[in-house]
């Protein structure tokens, strides 16, 4: 199955900077992605003819035991795992071959395989990015433990929507619409997506439940590498007294439990900003694409490998959950046709998956072109500001 990824001006000096954490990242990613393909594969009785970590020339590969070829490519944007009986890397069908094929081969091809197996196959690449992301995140909490800091105000910013809610220095913030506030950090997670939505927060206040109506307003935001984000504030900032700050030791059932919510909220996240786009409350401008990947890498990795590994895992669920839009091409586009096939009793035409296909190329080649245009945009904004 293939997987295809949607400041340059400091590559000029530190080029290495950049290109080694991009390269460290996109392979964890992409190799998870095609062995949970490959694994399933054979689990299947699928016989594998390529399992291949980039495009283009062969770098370096080697031939295992069962006869399939694994390879490092030229191009280290994607990857991907071709079966028996494929035409190309994308998984298109090779009908023509598979009229000739004998039983035996039969038995070894991916397009013979039941319409519940050829799903199975093509959703464990997207799970295998999921389950990674999870392992990523539960082992950062693991070694790291769970640093909390308490959701009590301890200034307020004038004319921000915190003061119109009527927020005071030293409210303690319980729940957000319902939902239980343990930490500073979860509340600017409700908050930072909710920006012109009205909230409801209930706050402890000399020990009296207090319940505010806030509406976070839409602020552009510098990160510590000074990209801009637009988010949701209040305008408010924690107390940071010692007995308002702790770590908590996590171990290891409670730390898949965290990594799973921080992998949905990833997911949340993203397919919040994606409806956004579509209901005119988001900018698509905020869509990057390989340069940006590798600018953030380089960016992050100055903060540690442990930043690494959490911006390695959020590119890991993003990448699966890209890879299941029912795109023709992607992962999502051929568990449509399955879901098509098993509804109709019988697979769709040569001619209609062709066409299908045809489109998914299309419509994959105008998001690379889209967000690679975003890249070199914030590029030069970068360079002018």
């Amino acid at each position: 199955m293939g997987d295809i990824l949607g400041g340059l001006g400091s590559f000029g000096g530190g080029a290495v900077g950049y290109l080694v954490p991009f390269l460290f990242v996109l392979t964890i990613v992409v190799f998870f992605h095609e062995l949970g393909h490959f694994l399933v594969a054979r689990w299947c009785g699928v016989k594998v003819v390529t399992f291949s970590v980039g495009f283009g020339p062969e770098i370096v590969g080697f031939n295992d035991r069962h006869g399939t070829r694994w390879k490092l490519s030229a191009i280290p944007l994607g990857g991907y795992v071709k079966f028996f009986g494929d035409e190309n890397a994308a998984s298109v069908p090779d009908h023509e071959a598979a009229r000739g094929m004998s039983e035996a081969e039969r038995g070894d091809s991916f397009i013979h395989k039941s319409v519940g197996k050829r799903a199975a196959v093509v959703a464990a690449g997207p799970i295998a990015n999921f389950l990674l992301a999870i392992i990523i995140f539960a082992g950062v909490f693991m070694i790291a433990g769970k640093q909390i800091t308490t959701a009590r105000v301890d200034t307020i910013q004038p004319n921000s929507a915190a003061a119109a809610a009527g927020f005071q220095p030293g409210d303690l913030v319980v729940s957000i619409n319902g939902v239980r506030i343990d930490s500073f950090s979860e509340m600017q997670r409700i908050v930072s997506i909710s920006a012109g939505e009205p909230l409801n927060v209930e706050v402890e206040r000399g020990g009296t439940m207090v319940t505010l109506k806030a509406v976070p307003e839409r602020r552009e935001m510098k990160d510590n590498f000074g990209n801009v984000h637009r988010l949701g504030v209040l305008g408010i900032s924690r107390s940071m007294q010692p007995g308002d700050i702790r770590t908590e030791s996590v171990g290891p059932l409670q730390a898949v439990g965290m990594g799973a919510q921080e992998t949905w909220f990833v997911v949340d996240r993203t397919m919040s900003y994606i409806g956004g786009i579509f209901s005119g409350r988001e900018a698509a401008d905020q869509l990057g694409g390989p340069i940006r990947i590798a600018q953030v890498s380089g960016q992050v990795a100055t903060a540690g490998f442990a930043a690494l590994l959490h911006l390695t895992a959020v590119l890991s669920v993003s990448i699966g959950l890209l890879n299941l839009f029912p795109i023709p091409l992607l992962d999502g586009g051929h568990l449509m046709f399955y879901a098509i096939e098993a509804i109709r009793g019988r697979p769709m035409s040569e001619r209609a998956q062709e066409y299908g296909f045809r489109v998914g190329l299309a419509l994959v080649l105008m998001l690379m072109i889209f967000a690679t245009f975003n890249d070199i945009k914030g590029i030069f904004f970068a360079g002018a500001s």
